[in-house]
């Protein structure tokens, strides 16, 4: 058998079989009988169906046998839907009670799954045989894996345990418990083995002792489980190897978790066993293996004897079947090397001779006497004793009375029992010192370790007739470990219910146990039952009885404690436990309690000379004595029984420290059979075990929970209009179901991610959803039945008539016949012309009619055409204006930045003075940079250092654990602290007198303290896990807000930004520097427009590839439909040959009609078959789809995370951007004004000089002219005060200039940072572009791999197919192997042999099967993992366009409103023409249809009344006259495809015709453009895959309809081949739409073409008027630079005039952009065009490989066909094909029916779709005529007000004429003036050089000089003042006379 199990997969062992579970037919079975579970007493719980309610009680008929009972309701429980069935956790169970859960546990026992999970439990179920699921291999898959992840397994609590010991820094602890038998001990084995290989030290450990080689200490505490076996198991009735003992092991681990050591300590052992057994049992297997295996050698040495020869052995040699002890004993003896065996083995001897000593009574005395002491003296010898002393000592012991010693002379039952209690003493210190021994082997390492795992083995609950102090105990254990399993079980629900947000009013289920345990163990007030027995036993004279009357007065009152009802009850008290009553019998509870010994013999003992025994009974103090017993010192007492309650109080404390697992184990059977469970003994385990009590405790909560995606696609159907379409929130979509089911409030409860409900309400759910589909399929089928019976009627009206009709025809031509002018007329007629003149005539009418109608058609299409140009010609013609106003707006600014350029050359001088200072600023600054950088290293490697040294005091606080390292730092205190030292030797002291009393009270307050800070530790964590995730919610509820108060508030946005824009504008700085950004805009674009040019062109080339690649196509598909024709004519001529054999055979009896009948139930079952295939594989789409959907999701809100973190980078970048910006300006701005500082000083000393030279000059004229003439000096006064005018109107001018420059440099600081951002905007663009392009060709190699993914699930699924047919056909086999083994018993080891070959095949298939699942589950996981990168991606890039497309919106806004409603216009108009037209082409494709129909009918009366041959049956005019038809329906469905592709394209194309013309402006826009482009793709992808998914579930409910059709398997072939046709026909049209778009795409592209030549020639005459422009603004300078003064109001007014065009020209700029959007949406419908092909081309796949499918399906069921027809064919043919032959009939009209009334369904829905698409359409285009007519409104009334500021530009430049005229006229008067003073002066000075006197004509003259100089000196620059100053200086200097 274990040969055979290793050949066996594991897999079959651990994993279900979801196939069978999720099976149709017992879904449709547990609805239809209303499936409940019965009590039963042969199965426990036994399956049955209400029939009936009556009252209370109900009327049941059970499933097994059919037999109908009435049963109370009470006793009924209910059954869960057949998903659940053999479900890995029970706490999913929808109803949770004690038949599902044995029914559950049973089919998985049955199914070879013995572990299940229920809540906290793991349930194991014993098996009986060897499974091969504990191998390495094994071990290795669990490793690492979390619990849910694989199948249950004590591998998994395990692992879960070892990872939490880790991650949380946590001890952990499994507990298993169970009856015996139950593979307690061999689950504990299997976690050591685990926790063995997982954590063992020698794989790289880094603490390695140096006796301890690697690995061993794993490899010891794997031995020391033998060792403990053979001393402290033995065999019982129910197990073969029970351990008689409880245990807890303890392994440590270090910090890293590797194994450093171990611990064992045992509790409640049976040592009753070693002196009697019971029947059939055995002591412990120590005794028969040392009697076995033992050689001469020993046996001597140690006084061995036979089996038979010792009374302790109750019942002699007992051997265990399958084992030696012989060879046991080996085993055993190798293990216990390390230990002193002789000593040892001397112990085990004497232990049976104790059993040896017999003892007599005297014959006048109760005294006892020892006849013999041969037995005595082998003890003796054995144990190093006087035989002399020892037998005094048991018959007669000194016992202490007062101060004196007495010797008692004994009884023999005395005597007996005292010897029986040193034999049992004696074996348990000797078991007691091999655990201490072995617990030295393990725990070798001095160092502590940092956590540990510790494995309870314990008995489980026991309840017998009657029930001793041993069971009490152990239920009194059990009950504490239940009582922390409901606590931590509350615990964790109370934290799920938390997670997810849930209202539960909590309750500590741990607090229903209490009272019970309080019972047990109260010290007082009242005192529990262990206290009562404690108080007993120091009393002298108390008794088991006293005992009892104590216990009854005491805890009588108390509700989990019961009297004995009767006096003749054997039980003396009752308590209540969690598992039920226990009636305990308190006999002999005195003396257990206190265990007393024989001192005398126990002094002997210690003083042995054996060492060995001299250490075991070491601690004689503490031993209770016979004087304690009877009472005569009770001094002593109470030592003896204190170890027990501490070694359960220190269990318990320990346990309640760490994390317990719990391993519930379950025997099935008391006959150790494999196989078989008894569900009674199973029921009273699990109710034991608290596996019901566990579920008692999740019924009061939600045990169900579901997904909020699973539930609304399970569910949905039961609220069909709750939830609306498009996109909605799983929570808001589960919210709305519930409240359309109406369920109450308190069944369930909505959390964050999953819904929860209380037990029972899924089943109800369950049911009602079944009950909807069946109302649902019975609907349907009464449908189909009531057409089916209608259109039978209406055919047999029809026959009748048409009978009747043939027989008239029949009598009149039968009367006719004869007569000789019928035969003449029938002749003749013929042979005239007139009847077909008339023919011809009407003939030649119709094509008049079809004529004329054809060119009504075309004249319409003429007119239309040419609206159309008229309106493009105009819309042309408009666009032209607007682009020469812009063209001649673009030439003024150009002018004004030649302007600004030559005043920036300028202040480009004065700034490379102030470069030169800014570079040695910048030296320093760099300098002190460096500095600060240096400084922040230093700083950052000091940090590094202290985290460093921080890490390094953290591992050493960590190393520090052990009390060694503890003394070393209080020494190295002492030596700093001299003073204290004095006071610590005291407290030391004191503190180590303290602690050798008080040890284990120590040890557990630090253990308490040690798990108390790990709780905190854990507790902390929690608290900031938490708090990060508050924080998280709240980020993402702010933003959330945020984003709706932005979506709120975006018109007054828009109306602050607008607001803002036009202070903006105002200011002339800004709108400088705007006209610059613009100029590198149109550079920008014009190379944007190159790139476009070339990308236009790759989508030529990529189209004619796919071109191409579409032609390939059209031949295979050509190709593959002259294979099927091929197979089509094959089948048809297998089909006439089938049918000419049929008919050859006709031979009706009763046994062909039986065959028949059979024949027909077959197909009836492979029909099943298959609809159950396909039903299958829809529940897998399903699941693909919702996995497909959840992980989008999740993708999603990851994305959303990057792009927040992403923004906030982003943020802190332009922050810091910003402020370097700032701070360099502030800079730049303090070298200017320092540089203008001194510039303006170096001015101001220069006129400085300047005026004091002037000053002496004129006191020297002065003081010459002084002395001839005052008036000279009058005037000299007046021409120096008009000079300080002068002077003061300089420096006014001068610091006018200076705050002009000031400004200047401002609005050129602004241009420079605009310049920047622009630039940085670009290359961010780029980069943006460059990761939209690699992650689209990311997205589309994801799509391939997914595509590719598909296929492999399609082969996967055949192969799964193929495979399932092949375990069919082994079925079969076996099925027939099992008949021949029953009807023939010599061949049954062949049929066995067979069997197991095809099991093996069998479990070989399965694996496949496994292996591919979880190959296919990786593949999707890494599926999943790609799409969650590129929707991260996606996102990112989102956020990033939204941010750009906000601040473009802003100044766009208004433009694009104007041409969206223009563009909509269009496109409404466009889409109106569309709909009539193919309104009219459906209109006139139905008229068409109807006539062809008319015709076709006519064409089939007239070749039923002109067919001569009347033998012709009815039946075959019927046939010709059905093909018609179908040909015909073929024919309406193809031309209705046809129309609705011809419509499609002719939108398209009218679409594409508006959009190209609007195209011909959109140049100058590609930013945005791409920004939208790539959202309208994101959006139309999203909507590919919402179609996708529609097209699928449409194809899944016709798929499904077409399974319900099929009624015969020829039928399907006929279906398959015309679907085919029409798949290739539509593939050819669509191939033939797709040149035509082609063509019209080339058109376009020219047309594109000579737009951009239109655009050049534009450009031309732009750059002329340039020219212009140039020239007139040369003229403008030399105006401004004459009448200078006079233009600064001129000026401004000017100033503003540009602003407003250049307001102007930025809306005109938006219109162009709008344009630009237009040429994207026509690239957008390209691309849409595209992906519409692309998805065509896979439709087509898809629809190929279906056909391969089903070709394939039907070659298998023809095959089968042929077998079955092979078998029958010779003997009735010809019924079936009579049968066949109207069923045919049959399905065709039915199908004709259908196809029919689909089309015309069709038909009206596309029409009425149509109409309310027209009407809105209609009502749009009016809102938006009324809309554009008041934007023409606005732009006409802004065209006034431009012409308005015109004229009264033109009238302000006349008035400048003018007044320069004036200035011209009063400049030549001055220059007159100006000659005649000139005169006047020489004449003066010719005078003077006379020495005549000198006279003034008139002060005036002087005076007007005067005032044209002070005019002239307005007008002229500081320099030429200084000039005309000093000129005049030098004038007026006297020239020296002649002597």
């Amino acid at each position: 058998m274990s040969h055979r199990s290793g050949q066996e997969d594991p897999e079959r062992y651990l994993f279900v079989d979801r196939a069978v579970v999720y099976n149709p037919a017992t879904q449709a079975d547990w609805t239809a009988k209303k499936l409940v579970w019965v009590p039963s007493e042969r199965h426990g719980f036994e399956a049955a169906g209400i029939r009936e309610e009556r009252g209370e009680e109900v009327l049941v008929e059970l499933a097994e046998n059919g037999k109908k009972v009435v049963i109370s309701k009470d006793d009924i429980q209910k059954m869960n839907p057949p998903k659940f069935s053999k479900v890995e956790d029970m706490a999913e169970l929808t109803c949770l009670n004690e038949a599902s859960v044995l029914h559950n546990l049973k089919d998985r026992y049955y199914s070879g799954l013995i572990y299940t999970y229920s809540g906290l439990f793991c349930v194991v179920i014993n098996p009986y045989k060897n499974l091969p699921i504990y191998s390495e291999n094994i071990i290795e898959m669990y490793r690492g894996k979390k619990r849910h992840e694989m199948p249950p397994h004590i591998y998994a609590i395990s692992e879960s345990a070892y990872r939490c010991m880790l991650q949380d820094r946590e001890d952990q602890s499994i507990l298993c418990t169970g009856e015996s038998g139950a593979g307690k001990t061999e689950n504990t084995k299997k976690v050591i083995q685990y926790l063995a290989h997982v954590a063992s030290s020698h794989k790289g450990r880094m603490y390695v002792l140096v006796s301890v080689s690697s690995g061993e200490l794993e490899r010891q505490l794997l031995q020391a489980n033998p060792i403990l076996e053979s001393f402290g198991n033995a065999k019982t009735v129910k197990n073969d190897n029970s351990s008689r003992f409880g245990k807890f092991i303890r392994v440590n681990f270090d910090v890293t978790g590797y194994i450093v050591g171990a611990n064992i300590e045992t509790y409640l052992l049976e040592k009753s066993r070693a002196i009697r057994q019971a029947k059939d049992e055995r002591t412990f297997h120590i005794f028969y293996r040392l009697l076995a295996g033992a050689g001469e050698h020993l046996r001597t040495d140690l006084l061995l004897e036979g089996f038979n020869n010792y009374r302790f052995l109750s019942n002699g040699n007992i051997p265990i079947p399958g084992q030696q002890d012989k060879d046991n004993f080996q085993e055993t003896m190798e293990a216990i090397v390390i230990l002193s065996l002789l000593g040892m083995l001397k112990v085990v001897s004497a232990v049976l001779q104790f059993g040896n000593i017999l003892f007599k009574k005297e014959r006048n005395t109760d005294q006892a006497s020892m006849p013999e002491n041969t037995a005595a003296q082998k003890l003796c010898h054995l144990l190093g004793m006087n035989v002399m002393e020892f037998t005094r000592a048991i018959l007669t012991p000194r016992i202490k009375v007062g101060r004196d010693y007495v010797q008692k002379a004994q009884t023999k039952e005395q005597a007996d029992f005292a010897v029986e209690a040193l034999a049992k003493a004696t074996y348990e210190r000797l078991f007691r010192w091999l655990v201490h021994r072995i617990n030295k082997a393990l725990d070798r390492t001095k160092r502590q370790g940092a956590s540990f795992i510790g494995i309870l083995d314990i008995a489980g609950f026991e309840i017998f007739e009657l029930n001793s102090f041993e069971q009490l105990c152990i239920n009194y254990t059990n009950e504490k470990l239940q009582q922390l399993f409901n606590h931590t079980m509350f615990i964790l629900e109370q934290e799920e219910y938390q997670r997810e947000g849930i209202e539960w009013s909590f309750i500590d289920f741990g607090l229903d146990l209490q009272p019970c345990i309080d019972l047990i163990e109260r010290p007082n007030n009242p005192p529990g039952i262990l206290a009562l027995l404690d108080e007993e036993c120091w009393f002298p004279k108390a008794t088991d009885k006293t005992f009892v009357d104590k216990v009854l007065q005491e805890q009588g009152t108390h509700t989990k404690f019961q009297k004995p009802r009767q006096l003749k009850d054997k039980a003396d008290f009752c308590i209540i436990h969690y598992a039920g009553k226990v009636d305990y019998k308190a006999d002999e509870w005195l003396m257990k309690n206190m265990d007393p010994l024989n001192d005398n013999v126990a002094t002997l003992l210690h003083q042995s000379t054996d060492k060995f025994v001299a250490e075991l009974w070491k601690d004689v103090d503490r031993i209770v004595g016979l004087d304690q017993v009877a009472g005569m010192n009770e001094t002593a007492f109470g030592a003896a029984y204190k170890t027990k309650k501490g070694m359960f109080r220190t269990l318990m404390a320990t346990l309640r420290n760490t994390n317990p697992n719990f391993v519930r184990c379950i025997i099935p059977n008391h006959e150790k059979r494999a196989g078989k469970l008894d569900p009674h003994l199973v029921l009273d385990q699990l109710r034991c075990n608290g596996v019901l009590e566990g579920i008692r405790i999740c019924r009061q909560g939600f045990p169900n929970r579901i997904i909020f995606q699973e539930f609304r696609q399970r569910y949905e159907i039961l609220t069909p209009n709750a939830i609306p379409k498009g996109f909605m929130d799983g929570k808001q979509a589960c919210e709305r179901m519930i409240k359309a089911l109406e369920l109450d409030g308190n069944l369930f409860r909505i959390g964050q991610s999953k819904i929860f409900f209380r037990a029972g309400v899924l089943a109800h759910l369950e049911e009602e959803r079944d009950l909807k589909i069946t109302d649902i399929i019975i609907y349907f089928q009464s449908v189909c039945r009531g057409y089916l019976a209608r259109k039978a009627f209406a055919k047999k009206q029809q026959q009748l008539s048409a009978l009747k009709v043939l027989q008239r025809n029949c009598a009149a031509y039968l009367k006719l016949r004869h007569w000789q002018w019928w035969r003449l007329f029938t002749k003749v007629k013929p042979l005239l012309q007139v009847t077909r003149q008339e023919e011809e005539m009407q003939a030649k009418d119709e094509e008049l009619v079809k004529v004329k109608e054809k060119q009504t058609k075309v004249e319409g299409e003429l007119v239309e055409m040419e609206k159309k140009h008229q309106q493009l010609m105009e819309e042309k013609n408009i666009l032209a204006e607007q682009l020469q106003a812009e063209t001649e707006l673009f030439a003024e600014a150009e002018e004004m930045r030649a302007r600004l350029s030559s005043k920036k050359q300028e202040l480009e001088e004065i700034l490379h003075d102030l470069e030169s200072r800014l570079e040695e600023e910048e030296e320093r600054t760099q300098g002190m940079q460096n500095e600060k950088k240096k400084m922040q290293s230093h700083i950052q490697d000091l940090e590094e250092q202290l985290d460093e040294e921080e890490g390094a005091r953290q591992k050493l606080q960590l190393e520090k654990v052990t009390a060694e390292a503890k003394l070393k730092k209080y020494e190295e205190d002492i030596l700093l602290l001299e003073d204290q030292n004095s006071k610590f030797h005291k407290e030391k002291k004191l503190m180590e007198d303290r602690i050798n009393e008080m040890t284990s009270m120590l040890a557990e307050e630090e253990e308490k303290a040690k798990n108390l800070g790990k709780v905190k530790n854990k507790q902390e964590m929690m608290m900031v896990d938490l708090e990060e995730r508050l924080k998280k919610e709240e980020k993402t509820r702010q933003e959330l807000e945020k984003a709706k108060r932005k979506l709120d508030g975006e018109t007054s946005d828009f109306q602050d930004q607008i607001a803002e824009l036009q202070a903006q504008v105002e200011e002339v700085k800004v709108q400088l520097g705007k006209k610059e950004d613009e100029q590198q805009m149109m550079q920008a674009r014009g190379e944007d427009e190159v790139s476009q040019k070339n990308n236009a062109l790759k989508q030529v080339r990529e189209m004619q590839a796919q071109l191409s690649e579409l032609q390939e196509d059209l031949e295979s598909e050509k190709t593959a439909r002259n294979k099927a024709e091929k197979l089509k004519r094959d089948l048809s001529e297998e089909l006439e040959a089938l049918k000419t054999e049929l008919e050859d055979t006709l031979d009706t009896t009763a046994a062909q009609q039986e065959l028949r009948t059979k024949r027909e139930q077959e197909v009836a079952e492979l029909k099943k078959t298959i609809e159950e295939e396909t039903k299958n594989h829809e529940a897998q789409i399903q699941e693909m789809r919702q996995r497909h959907g959840t992980a989008l999701e999740e993708l999603s809100e990851q994305l959303e995370q990057a792009k927040r973190f992403k923004a906030n980078l982003e943020k802190t970048k332009q922050s810091q951007e910003s402020a370097n910006k700032e701070l360099a300006s502030e800079v730049k701005g303090l070298q200017q004004a320092k540089t203008e500082s001194e510039h303006k000083r170096k001015k101001l000393e220069a006129q400085l000089q300047e005026f004091t030279a002037r000053f002496t000059e004129g006191e020297r004229a002065k003081g010459e002219l002084a002395e001839r003439t005052h008036k000279l000096q009058t005037e000299l006064d007046n021409v120096s005060t008009l000079l300080e005018d002068a002077e003061r109107k300089g420096i006014k001018m001068a610091k006018d200039v200076s705050g002009l420059e000031s400004q200047l440099q401002d609005t050129q600081e602004l241009l420079q940072e605009e310049t920047r951002q622009k630039l940085n905007f670009s290359s961010r663009m780029r980069q943006l572009e460059e990761e939209k392009s690699a992650l689209q060709e990311q997205q589309e190699e994801d799509e391939e791999a997914r595509k590719n993914l598909e296929k492999q699930m399609l082969t996967l699924q055949a192969q799964l197919s193929e495979s399932k047919k092949k375990l069919e056909d082994d079925m079969g086999t076996i099925e027939s192997l099992e008949e021949i083994k029953k009807k023939l018993q010599k061949d049954l080891e062949l049929s066995s042999q067979r069997l197991e070959e095809k099991t093996i095949a069998h479990e070989k298939m399965e694996k496949t099967k496994t292996r591919l699942q979880q190959e296919l589950d990786d593949l999707t996981v890494d599926l999943d993992h790609q799409r969650q990168i590129v929707s991260n991606l996606e996102k990112k890039q989102k956020k990033f366009d939204q941010m750009l497309a906000e601040e473009k919106s802003i100044s766009a806004r208004y433009a694009e409103e104007r041409d969206r409603a223009e563009a909509e216009a269009r496109e409404k108009e466009t889409k109106a023409l569309s709909m009539t037209r193919a309104l009219d082409e459906a209109l006139e494709a139905k008229e068409e249809l109807e006539r062809v129909n008319k015709q076709l009918r006519a064409e089939m009366e007239d070749l039923m009344s002109s067919k001569d041959d009347v033998g012709k049956s009815v039946h075959e005019l019927e046939k010709s006259k059905r093909t018609l038809e179908q040909q015909l329906e073929e024919m309406k469905t193809q031309l209705e495809e046809l129309e609705d592709e011809l419509q499609a394209t002719e939108d398209a194309k009218l679409r594409l015709e508006v959009n190209m013309q609007a195209m011909k402006a959109q140049y100058e826009r590609d930013l945005q453009g791409r920004d939208d482009q790539n959202d309208e793709k994101k959006r139309a992808l999203v909507k590919q895959v919402r179609e996708m998914e529609a097209e699928l579930e449409d194809e899944r409910k016709q798929r499904g309809l077409a399974v319900a059709a099929k009624k015969k398997l020829e039928m399907d072939l006929k279906d398959i081949e015309v679907h085919i046709e029409g798949a290739n026909k539509a593939r050819d049209e669509a191939i033939k739409q797709l040149r035509k778009l082609q063509t019209q795409m080339k058109d376009y592209q020219r047309e594109l073409e000579d737009a951009r030549a239109s655009r050049d020639d534009i450009f031309a005459i732009s750059k002329e008027n340039e020219k212009k422009l140039k020239s007139l603004e040369a003229e403008i300078v030399q105006l401004h630079e004459v009448c200078e003064d006079l233009w600064w109001p001129v000026k401004r007014r000017l100033e503003a005039r540009i602003a407003q065009l250049e307001e102007e020209l930025e809306e005109e700029q938006g219109n162009m952009e709008l344009l630009n959007d237009r040429f994207r949406k026509t690239t957008m419908q390209v691309d849409t065009l595209t992906t519409e092909l692309s998805a065509e081309r896979s439709i087509a796949q898809k629809s190929e490989n279906a056909r391969q499918q089903l070709e394939r399906q039907n070659k298998e069921l023809r095959a089968k066909l042929g077998e079955l027809e092979g078998s029958v064919k010779n003997r009735f043919k010809a019924s079936i094909t009579a049968l066949e032959a109207k069923i045919a009939q049959l399905e065709e009209q039915l199908e004709q029916e259908a196809k029919e009334r689909a089309a015309a369904n069709k038909i009206v829905r596309r029409t009425e779709k149509k109409l309310k698409e027209v009407c809105m359409q209609v009502e749009d285009e009016r809102r938006h005529a009324d809309q554009f007519k008041e934007q023409v409104e606005k732009a006409n009334s802004r065209m006034k007000q431009l012409k308005r500021q015109l004229e009264e530009a033109e009238e302000e430049a006349t008035r400048a004429n003018a007044s320069r005229r004036k200035l011209q006229r009063e400049l030549d008067d001055a220059t007159e003036a100006s000659e005649g003073l000139s005169r006047e002066v020489h004449t003066l000075k010719n005078r003077l050089r006379r020495g005549g006197p000198i006279s003034f004509s008139s002060s005036r003259s002087g005076r007007r000089q005067l005032q044209v100089e002070g005019t002239s000196l307005d007008l002229l620059s500081d320099d030429e003042l200084e000039n005309k100053i000093t000129d005049n200086n030098a004038n007026e200097t006297p020239v020296p006379q002649p002597e």
